[in-house]
């Protein structure tokens, strides 16, 4: 059986560019109007297939209320900030009230983008770390250039969705297995 997860992407600053150079297949990519793409992509998790369904906004403020509207459905959040940029890390603050307000309990996850580009750094590991933490969420550092951790916080974001919601549960051997 094939679960579906839908996952909602908030990107600040580069950070949109996360999906450019993943290797990993993305079997459907719509732009449907301007701040959201839709994607989808299986994954495999514990040896399960996993359909993913990502809602790709910008992030930026013009397009809060198209998160409204988007978040309703959202089974899981990444947030993804440039840590090249600080402007993008400041901005998370702002997105974590709109997810409060908006999509409360739902689990989301901190990313920094742009690993590659450490040399260059303006926000610390530790302290997106402490950020995350303290928000109650999980941090990945992310490469999509190098393909590192970004099939991981997928992958971990899917695990903590399908716990909550008590999915494993129900689990049953995929066709062909």
């Amino acid at each position: 059986m094939e679960l579906i997860t839908v996952i909602l992407m908030i990107c600040l600053g580069k950070a949109t560019k996360i999906f450019e150079r993943i290797s990993w297949h993305l079997s459907t990519c719509l732009h449907l109007r301007e701040g959201i793409d839709y994607k989808t992509t299986t994954i495999l998790l514990d040896g399960r297939r996993v359909k993913l369904e990502l809602w790709d906004t910008s992030g930026q403020g013009r397009f809060c209320t198209i998160f409204r509207s988007y978040s309703r459905g959202a089974q899981g959040i990444l947030l993804v900030y440039d840590i090249t940029n600080r402007w993008s890390f400041d901005g998370i603050d702002r997105w974590i009230k709109e997810i409060d307000e908006h999509a409360p309990g739902v689990p989301r996850i901190l990313v920094g983008n742009r690993l590659h580009l450490a040399f260059k750094r303006q926000v610390p590991t530790e302290q997106a770390r402490s950020y995350a933490e303290k928000n109650c969420m999980t941090f990945f550092e992310v490469s999509p250039l190098c393909n590192f951790n970004v099939i991981e916080s997928f992958t971990e974001l899917s695990r903590i969705v399908l716990m909550r919601h008590g999915m494993e549960k129900i689990w049953r051997p995929n066709r062909g297995e």
